[in-house]
């Protein structure tokens, strides 16, 4: 007895997998800083607690549509137009069991096999993944630390093939940070233009965490001539503190919309009923909050990247959005520790500074590009402080 062909053709995610890690460590009596999970520390608003409570209070505890309850699409919608400039009705709606059941669902009612999906990495863990699962293949493009880990339109080009399926845009980006300016996007939007069999998939979960200023867009409201064949992915689990609650949602033409809940129909079902009504109030309720959440974010931000780059041998870029930072530690790699184990990848480095310094980080190979990892600042001030300097007596102590 085995697991299915599909099945081995994928790994756990490694950023589970750190997190996993970090609780057995706490469980048997270690000290230790968890900085590998993407959640933000924050509670969900009240307004929107409030809102599943009520849900629950008026009964509203049964089956909905497979792709969700119509008030929450309408909310969606709404969200779109106010937010992006993106005008969709109902029908162009998909919501789901979080953002990545929304992104595998798309590729699994669109993907054959030997079609091919452009990524660029750093990645997502899950993107490569779930392209494998759907019988595809992972197209994965290096990009480049002085454009600031952004796709460029040579390199797309370059990567574009006539078995091209999809092309995926994460801005800002899980792992680095790196946010797509107007300018970016529309540099790559030219490239596409010329390329009508190739659909987009942006996976806009971390919209509204941008800093310094710097403007949010999404592809199909940069070149509306993009729009259908463009699925806008988004989510409210960052913005609003619902990790737990499971609920992402999409916008897209019609056929892919239709076919992606036939997708839902027959594996997940509906969303939580109750979630679903908490999400409607956060798109249509107080917008306030998030200024408020964001302006802590950036301080965080700011602490974590002054001192990782106090730190021997790490280079930290400061990103222009979401709560990761991505230091390279290539000055490191083959540095001795204290227990005279060289480090010959990242995945070594991240490894010794859990064992020695009790500091959990996802190793950059993780995520397509290294030698480098990723630090999730949505954690509290102090907690991030006592990692930083952990993290720089570690690097201070390498031979």
């Amino acid at each position: 007895m085995e697991p299915s062909n599909a099945l081995k053709r994928i790994k756990p995610s490694p950023t589970i997998a750190v997190s996993a890690k970090a609780r057995a460590l706490k469980a048997e009596g270690r000290d230790v800083i968890g900085l590998g999970a993407g959640e933000p520390d924050f509670d969900t608003p009240q307004n929107i607690k409030d809102a599943a409570i009520k849900a629950i209070n008026e009964g509203k505890t049964k089956y909905t549509d497979p792709d969700g309850i119509p008030e929450l699409k309408k909310a969606v919608c709404a969200k779109f137009k106010r937010e992006n400039g993106l005008e969709y009705v109902p029908a162009q709606i998909h919501v789901s069991t979080g953002g990545k059941p929304v992104l595998y669902n798309a590729l699994a009612a669109s993907v054959n096999e030997g079609d091919e999906v452009i990524i660029p990495a750093p990645y997502w863990v899950s993107y490569p993944d779930m392209v494998l699962l759907c019988n595809g293949t992972p197209v994965c493009v290096s990009t480049k630390e002085e454009n600031g880990y952004r796709l460029t339109a040579s390199e797309l080009e370059a990567a574009i093939t006539p078995k091209t399926k999809w092309v995926i845009i994460n801005s800002p980006s899980n792992p680095t940070g790196a946010a797509y300016s107007k300018d970016d996007l529309r540099a790559l939007a030219d490239v596409l233009l010329k390329h009508p069999h190739v659909m987009i998939m942006t996976d806009d979960m971390y919209e509204h965490l941008m800093y310094d200023g710097f403007e949010f867009f999404t592809i199909a409201q940069v070149e509306p001539k993009l729009y259908d064949r463009t699925l806008t992915c988004n989510g409210v689990s960052k913005a609003y503190a619902m990790t737990g609650w499971r609920i992402g949602y999409a916008g897209g033409p019609q056929w892919l919309i239709k076919a992606m809940g036939n997708m839902a129909s027959q594996t997940t079902s509906n969303p939580c009923s109750i979630s679903q009504w908490a999400a409607v109030e956060a798109l249509n309720g107080p917008q306030d909050f998030l200024e408020e959440r964001k302006a802590v974010f950036k301080a965080r931000r700011d602490l974590v990247v002054s001192m990782l780059n106090q730190a021997t041998g790490l280079n930290c870029p400061t990103p222009e959005g979401a709560f990761y930072v991505y230091p390279s530690c290539a000055a490191l790699m083959g540095k001795k520790t204290q227990n005279g184990k060289v480090l010959e990848n990242d995945e070594d480095f991240v490894t010794a500074l859990l064992e020695q310094e009790g500091v959990a980080v996802v190793h950059g190979s993780a995520f397509g590009l290294g030698p480098a990892f990723r630090i999730s600042y949505a954690t509290d001030t102090e907690s991030l402080t006592k990692a930083c300097e952990r993290i720089q007596r570690f690097c201070a102590s390498l031979t």
